[in-house]
């Protein structure tokens, strides 16, 4: 999913679940990534982070060895709180409001899934939330720096 300056952009579809190696996750980088970003301006593509939760697949050396490549001088990963909640839109937010509305009544097959998923993510994409989210993260961003000394909160924190 794609969450980019307060717009929440389609799910994405992934088929295989990332293995632990990194081969996965560096395939979807090289093969997948840039597709997503065609239809973005270039102004909007410059001034964009992209956010892995530090799980295993995003950390792998072919991974970080890739994306230091392609973005030389940043030392990839940029430090952030690792496995942090606490700053992600879509953890903080997004996933935790999509479970309650695609779950919400007993899932048949893997199709049905799908079709919950698009339409709990289109249900979503209204101003007034979209707009909520970007103000909460600034004030966690505010939070962890200036009152957390750039430590775990999510427990502690409300939005």
């Amino acid at each position: 999913m794609r969450f980019i300056n307060n717009s929440l952009i389609d799910p994405i579809r992934l088929l295989n679940r990332l293995d632990a190696d990194g081969n996965s996750c560096l395939d979807f980088l090289q093969n997948t990534l840039p597709d997503l970003f065609d239809d973005l301006p270039l102004n909007l593509r410059n001034q964009m982070y992209f956010m892995h939760d530090g799980a295993p697949p995003h950390f792998a050396r072919i991974v970080r060895e890739y994306l230091n490549e392609q973005f030389p001088g940043n030392d990839a990963p940029i430090s952030w709180p690792p496995r942090s909640p606490d700053l992600n839109p879509c953890h903080f937010f997004i996933w935790g409001d999509l479970k309650q509305k695609v779950y919400s009544v007993s899932i048949e097959n893997e199709e049905q899934l799908w079709n919950r998923i698009q339409n709990a993510v289109q249900e979503l994409q209204n101003e007034e939330t979209l707009r909520w989210v970007h103000f909460n993260f600034l004030r966690r961003i505010d939070f962890c720096i200036n009152e957390n000394g750039g430590g775990h909160f999510e427990h502690r924190f409300k939005s």
